[in-house]
């Protein structure tokens, strides 16, 4: 399975300003600038679609762990904090922060099948960097 998305980017570093798009056309043409992505400008920029890919695959990924483990879901909410360090030029942390609504299930199996799912969620596979998770079950 292979999915895409195209950046195209017009001008300077600092002053100009891009899309992106994706396969999908979730995203057609959505602007992202160097406002967007180190202040406060209007746009995405690439960590925070990083933190939403994140957050995305790991709760994907511990639904269908609970699925296994004979429980269902009633709700998951993932929040993913992308922690880019400009002075390093790479990003330093992702941290997960996980709400659990999930009827019948200890905190025991809850607490195995979310660091089950932190480290076999494709997207954690792809990070070089340290990935921390916060996680309540209510």
């Amino acid at each position: 399975m292979k999915r895409n998305a195209t950046a195209v980017w017009q001008g300077t570093g600092k002053d100009g300003k891009g899309t992106l798009s994706t396969q999908s056309t979730t995203l057609s043409n959505t602007q992202y600038s160097f406002k967007s992505r180190f202040e406060e400008g209007v746009g995405t920029n690439p960590e925070e679609l990083v933190a939403a890919a994140h957050a995305g695959c790991f709760t994907m990924a511990l639904s269908f762990k609970i699925d296994e483990a004979g429980f269902t879901a009633e709700n998951l909410e993932t929040q993913c904090v992308i922690n880019l360090d400009p002075a390093q030029g790479k990003i330093v942390g992702s941290h997960l922060i996980l709400k659990a609504t999930i009827p019948g299930i200890s905190q025991e199996k809850f607490d195995e099948l979310v660091a089950d799912a932190e480290k076999t969620c494709p997207i954690s596979k792809l990070f070089n960097t340290e990935i921390s998770v916060e996680a309540t079950l209510a």
